[in-house]
């Protein structure tokens, strides 16, 4: 019996074979897989599948927590826990809560997109198994690597190496765990 393994990385020359080589895994039917360049690519997002933005909810999220929390703190303090009565104004004053409800909001929703964007991101993660492929260390260069893991339904360790041979790759390694 095989040891377990992380998935099958494809090696490419150019990033137009990997853009090619992601539309056809994906039109294959696999579902989990990533592309790795030395640059960002036009289109290699679309081809893997990756048409998702969960972090503006995220945001949205936290600056709706934190425009409550500036508000009812200070509808707290102004009305129950410290009143005053300062030239017969009302004490739930809220104009001159805006600017506090405002900060408040700005604050809760940046401190939310960056949380969620580490937690989505799956960071902070000092080790990935795609480490292990020897010559992914050119990925940062001059090399291509398109990764279907073994995670996917459609993932057969011999039909999709078979797969991968197929679009023409350089090499295709196993990464192991």
């Amino acid at each position: 019996m095989r040891p377990p393994i992380y998935g099958l990385m494809a090696d490419f020359d150019e990033p137009d074979e990997l853009v090619s080589a992601a539309k056809k895994a994906s039109e294959a039917g696999y579902t989990k897989m990533d592309g790795y360049s030395p640059f960002p690519i036009e289109g290699l997002a679309e081809a893997i599948g990756f048409h998702r933005n969960a972090v503006a909810p995220i945001v949205l999220a936290g600056a709706l927590v934190g425009c409550l929390t500036g508000f009812f703190m200070q509808y707290f303090v102004a009305v129950f826990n410290y009143p005053l009565n300062i030239g017969g104004r009302p004490l739930n004053s809220w104009p001159s809560f805006i600017p506090i409800t405002f900060e408040l909001t700005v604050l809760f929703g940046a401190i939310s997109a960056v949380l969620g964007m580490l937690a989505l991101n799956g960071l902070p993660m000092p080790y990935h198994p795609v480490f292990n492929v020897p010559g992914f260390g050119k990925a940062s260069q001059n090399r291509f690597f398109l990764c279907i893991e073994s995670g996917d339904p459609r993932f057969d360790r011999v039909k999709t190496a078979e797969f991968l041979h197929s679009l023409r790759a350089r090499d295709v390694s196993e990464v192991p765990w």
